[in-house]
């Protein structure tokens, strides 16, 4: 087993490597936009618990959550939901078989982005 000759096989592919395309970078933030969606999902399940338990708690709880760091998590949850809205309705898109084509999928990426930032501002305007 130890006299395997490695010299002929291949490397394995580094990320080094590769080239990050817009599409590439938008399949993954959307994947990490899903998880903070959940990581804000059970922030704000945690905050209506508290609500529910008791005023000693819920204040600890509602002290953490409109805290500074809650604020973060809070505008992070907001831009997740609309970029995770945005990237589904690009998926949908797909679904019916159109915009395949790289320079489609490039933009479609791209007004994600965009369309996601401005809906983010734009909530927060409401919001405030």
């Amino acid at each position: 087993m130890a006299d395997v000759n490695r010299g002929n096989r291949p490397l394995s592919p580094h990320l080094g490597i590769y080239h990050y395309y817009i599409t590439m970078i938008a399949s993954i933030t959307n994947r990490i936009a899903g998880v903070g969606l959940a990581v804000g999902a059970l922030l704000a399940v945690w905050w209506l618990l508290a609500a529910a338990t008791d005023a000693a708690y819920f204040a600890t709880v509602d002290g953490l959550v409109t805290s500074i760091i809650g604020d973060i998590v809070m505008l992070g949850s907001l831009f997740a939901l609309w970029w995770h809205f945005f990237g589904g309705l690009r998926h949908l898109y797909w679904d019916t078989n159109r915009g395949f084509n790289l320079d489609v999928a490039n933009k479609l990426s791209l007004y994600s982005m965009i369309g996601a930032v401005v809906m983010t501002i734009i909530s927060l305007l409401i919001i405030l």
